[in-house]
């Protein structure tokens, strides 16, 4: 047996034998959901949080390129509030090229200590610069030099080319608290339609889909869907 074959059939068995939501999960009651889906998303991302889940603020973002081929990635979500669900990225990478040729995009986020994911579609605008520089305003050294060292999506030389642009930029974030960052961009995703998903062992899942009632208007209907 090569070692090619070996790593493969630990890998099938392995995968195989991994299971999910084995323990109790919380109950969701559609019918006791509030009108809009902000408030739901806030209640959620609190319970997870509680729940243990680590990292629930990470999320994944999939857009198209310029050949309407899918991409998506994994990053942070930053805020969420009236105006949509907010991250950010330099507008030079390829995720804000991306944005900036087709807006449309979707969030997904996956909690499974809860068993429980959120899917979001919706058009996504870039803030302004005094916005965008607000965003790293609040956020660690170690982010003001993540985005001091742009250049993000391009292709990158050697490790050794990494460390030495990320030291340099690490010294400027800690004697330039304010250094601009030009092309760090703060976005923000309006959302036409939220769905949220609570899994169950019995496979009988829930769940309820969000959508405007028109593309521009702040009403909701709700309905459910089969898992």
């Amino acid at each position: 047996m090569t070692r090619e074959t070996t790593s493969s059939d630990e890998f099938h068995a392995t995968l195989h034998s991994l299971r999910v939501w084995d323990g109790p999960l919380p109950g969701f009651d559609p019918d006791a959901a509030p009108a809009e889906p902000l408030a739901l998303f806030r209640e959620w991302f609190l319970h997870a949080a509680a729940a243990g889940q680590p990292e629930p603020h990470t999320m994944s973002l999939a857009t198209v390129d310029a050949d309407g081929r899918p991409d998506v990635r994994t990053l942070m979500l930053h805020d969420a509030d009236g105006h949509g669900w907010h991250f950010a990225s330099h507008a030079t990478s390829a995720k804000g090229r991306q944005l900036a040729g087709h807006p449309d995009a979707a969030l997904g986020f996956y909690w499974p200590a809860v068993a429980r994911q959120i899917r979001i579609r919706g058009r996504v605008t870039a803030r302004g610069p005094q916005e965008s520089r607000a965003d790293l305003a609040v956020r660690s050294r170690g982010a003001l030099a993540a985005a001091l060292t742009g250049r993000q999506s391009e292709v990158l030389d050697s490790v050794d080319e990494l460390r030495r642009v990320s030291e340099a930029a690490w010294e400027r974030a800690g004697a330039e608290p304010d250094a601009p960052a030009p092309t760090w961009t703060r976005y923000v995703l309006d959302p036409a339609e939220v769905e949220f998903f609570q899994g169950d062992p019995a496979r009988r899942h829930i769940r309820l889909r969000y959508r405007r009632a028109a593309p521009s208007g702040t009403a909701w209907t709700r309905e459910l869907l089969w898992p």
